[in-house]
């Protein structure tokens, strides 16, 4: 028996209580440690700070941020967070009076005064988020592969930074490996990021598990040899029937009949004679290896993430593509109806699945998809010309959440898409055959990751009789978008959609109805030149997210109120004099024609054209164009409750109007050559966060307080001035974190942007509650 299958089989006999034990072992923290970090980092400042914020960034010169406050520290960090989360919740609990703060110190307390453990607690930290980063290791791979995640907690029921489904059907994007329905936690997902965590509150933005996420270096696939197990050759009546069969389930309570139908016609037992494979473990370990061959389809990669390619031919004449597909789908079932087999523990299952290689945990996503929105009702494999009649169970669920996308969008051709998916023209062609993408989505096989946003915008133009020209969109190209009839819609992947999310709608990946582009044809699909930003979050930020952003700093038996201040912005504070003019695009390639408006989708390859994007404004009478350069994020805050809350002096930050931010060059020095020395560090009429704290400090330590600054964009009212400030946050390449002002105070979104590494955060409502939609 070779190596792999032992791992496998080893799965399923290893002993529970044996791992409990294990486990247990290794969340012990001793006390001792713990209390020795805080006696060493725990330097309170007499009459200045300077001490206690050296401390904190002394570690962080080969970092664009603060790492953590010395080397023993990260030494011993999961002990020191351990402890930490176990008295803040302790400390919560004791915490009976809790009020909203608008002014520090809290009343009765001098400013040279010090708060308890418990006092600070109740002041400072009482739910304000706390953020943690994860970084996990990818089975069967070496430390250099991972991912990472990030979490919050301590906000109570405010809420959290992603977005609400709007119907069902578009949670079909992310897969629980471990169940039925959405994942509880990002690590539970089979694709990475995990798209059920993906998308922000606001339009255009993301989640901070999503940031953290994309910083990750996942294994590549990761495929078993084992020459001893081979596949049959299967006729495609037999594959067939066999998948009939298995709707209803399967002989698991049958031994010998289990044995039978899997090696008699799909497998080849290598220990037949001397020890059968009778035991559902071998055949789960059998079935793995085979499944493992090069010869499958791999639909881990993006390119073969559009199911119905391989099924949709009505003819089935496509040399023999179809059989090997289902070939793979009804050896896939049968893994998936094993490893969920009631004789296996949850706890096995959920190590099994763990451990799987990419390609054949793809293999279970599909099986159960299929098992899940198809059945076949009847076939014809006789002659050359073999046809297949489905049984589509979601095609109605498909229907409702395709009208529910339109009408969001408002697609300008909604009258007619209304009365096509009706379908009462009976000479019309059915739905699901105008193409392999109306075949994916309205069969509902369709795979986790990125390509349900494009299947549902590619059925809409399938749909629309106007809109053909729009057939080239693919999720191979994510940085794109197209105008129709004078509106423009946008990829959520698109730099042009995170821009002008604030003025639009977003569903599903998708962000409109846009701004025209007066560069564009009336029909006429673009794709986006976008560059990479400079700045990257690497794993080590992640792990120490918690200790860089934590609300009362450093820990301490006792905290001085003069270390804290509260931020408060004013949201009635508007500058109303922006406004966009017009989205410009301009051609890559000079030799290209500009298309008239009259004109739909040309480029001499017969390709969609490539644009570089620009969003032009009008500021007091001014035309200021952007550039939209770099593919920049825009992290949605989490919210907190009970604030505003007080700041810690060691998280600088400087806030400016939203108007002035134009005279701002290279925020963070990432663009110029001496780093941070070519940055306007102070700003007319901006306002610095603890200024009295960075007067004291040694030049090094400034110059250091200048790469980490934050930048706080005041940009309350009109939604133009949110689209200014990412345009120009786009324009230099500054990802940023979006902090509505009516869910999140400027203080939790200021530590979120250091927790993110981060450099700005764009404040914007307008004192009212939000918005429900």
């Amino acid at each position: 028996m070779s190596e792999a299958k032992k791992k496998l089989l080893g799965l399923f006999r290893r002993n529970t209580k044996v791992e409990k034990t294990s486990r247990e072992k290794d969340s012990s923290s001793p006390r001792s440690r713990y209390d020795k970090e805080r006696t060493h980092h725990r330097h309170r400042r007499g009459s200045s700070s300077g001490s206690r914020s050296r401390d904190r960034r002394r570690s962080s010169s080969q970092s664009p941020r603060r790492e953590s406050h010395s080397r023993s520290v990260r030494s011993s960090r999961r002990d020191r967070d351990r402890s930490r989360s176990a008295h803040t919740r302790d400390s919560r609990r004791q915490s009976i009076a809790t009020f909203v703060l608008t002014s520090w110190p809290p009343p009765g307390y001098p400013k040279d005064s010090n708060l308890s453990q418990g006092k600070a607690m109740e002041f400072i930290a009482s739910g304000a988020p706390v953020f943690k980063g994860h970084k996990q290791p990818i089975p069967h791979a070496s430390d250099e592969y991972y991912t990472l995640y990030a979490t919050a907690s301590g906000s109570g029921q405010a809420g959290g930074d992603g977005r609400e489904l709007l119907h069902g059907v578009f949670g079909v994007c992310s897969f629980n490996l471990h169940g039925k329905g959405l994942a509880i936690d990002p690590w539970d997902t089979l694709e990475q990021p995990s798209m059920g965590f993906c998308y922000g509150y606001w339009p255009g933005t993301i989640t901070l598990n999503n940031w953290a996420s994309l910083s990750g270096n996942p294994s590549p696939g990761i495929r078993l040899k084992d020459p001893g197990v081979q596949p049959r050759q299967v006729a495609l009546s037999t594959i067939l029937e066999r998948l009939i069969y298995l709707e209803s389930g399967f002989e698991e309570d049958y031994e010998d009949l289990m044995y039978k139908n899997l090696y008699k016609n799909l497998l080849r037992d290598p220990e037949k004679y001397s020890n059968p494979h009778k035991a559902m473990e071998k055949q789960i370990a059998d079935l793995i290896i085979v499944l493992s061959r090069h010869e499958w389809i791999d639909f881990s990669k993006p390119e073969n993430q559009v199911v119905a390619k391989f099924f949709s031919n009505n003819t089935y004449t496509d040399h023999g593509r179809y059989q090997l597909f289902f070939h793979q789908l009804l050896l896939s079932t049968e893994l998936d109806l094993r490893i969920h087999s009631k004789h296996h523990t949850d706890w096995a299952k959920q190590k099994l699945l763990a451990q799987l290689p990419p390609c054949i945990a793809w293999d279970l996503a599909l099986a159960r998809r299929w098992h899940e929105c198809m059945s076949i009702e009847k076939f014809d494999t006789e002659g050359d010309s073999k046809q297949i009649r489905f049984h589509l169970r979601a095609k109605k669920s498909q229907i409702k959440a395709l009208r529910k996308f339109a009408k969001t969008l408002k697609w300008p051709n909604l009258p007619i898409i209304t009365s096509v998916l009706k379908e009462t023209d009976s000479n019309a062609k059915p739905l699901e055959d105008r193409s392999s993408d109306t075949m994916s989505y309205f069969t509902g096989m369709i795979l986790p990751g990125v390509t349900l946003p494009w299947l549902l915008m590619n059925t809409l133009i399938d749909c629309d009789v106007d809109a053909s020209s729009l057939a080239a969109l693919t999720h191979m190209h994510p940085n794109s978008g197209f105008q129709y009839k004078s509106t423009t819609y946008w990829s959520s992947s698109c730099i042009v959609g995170k821009v002008l999310g604030p003025t639009c709608k977003d569903i599903a990946g998708w962000i409109g109805p846009g701004r025209p582009a007066p560069d564009l044809g009336r029909v006429q699909i673009a794709r986006i030149r976008q560059r990479t930003p400079k700045l990257n979050l690497r794993s080590s930020h992640v792990e120490s997210m918690m200790i860089r952003s934590d609300p009362l700093g450093p820990p301490s038996s006792s905290y001085p109120v003069a270390e804290y201040h509260l931020p408060i912005a004013d949201p009635t504070d508007i500058v109303d004099t922006i406004r966009i003019e017009k989205l410009a695009l301009k051609p890559i390639s000079k030799d290209l024609p500009v298309p008239s408006p009259s004109t739909s989708t040309i480029s001499t390859s017969g390709k969609p054209q490539t644009y570089d994007a620009a969003v032009q404004f009008a500021i007091a009478g001014r035309s200021w164009p952007l550039r939209l350069s770099y593919d920049v994020s825009f992290v949605a805050s989490h919210p907190c409750s009970r604030g505003p809350h007080p700041l810690f002096f060691d998280y600088v930050y400087q806030a400016v109007p939203v108007d002035e931010i134009l005279t701002i060059k290279d925020w963070g020095g990432l663009n110029s050559p001496g780093g941070a020395d070519g940055k306007p560090t102070s700003i007319a009429g901006g306002k610095e966060g603890d200024e009295s704290t960075l007067s004291i400090e040694p030049r090094h330590e400034r110059e250091e307080d200048e790469k980490e600054k934050v930048l706080v964009i005041e940009a309350f009212g009109v939604a133009d001035n949110e689209v200014l400030a990412r345009a120009w946050c786009s324009h230099w390449g500054l990802s940023a974190v979006i902090c509505d002002i009516r869910r999140t105070c400027m203080a939790c979104a200021i530590r979120e942007a250091y927790a993110a590494c981060l450099n700005v955060v764009v404040m914007i409502g307008d004192g009212e509650q939000p918005d429900s939609d």
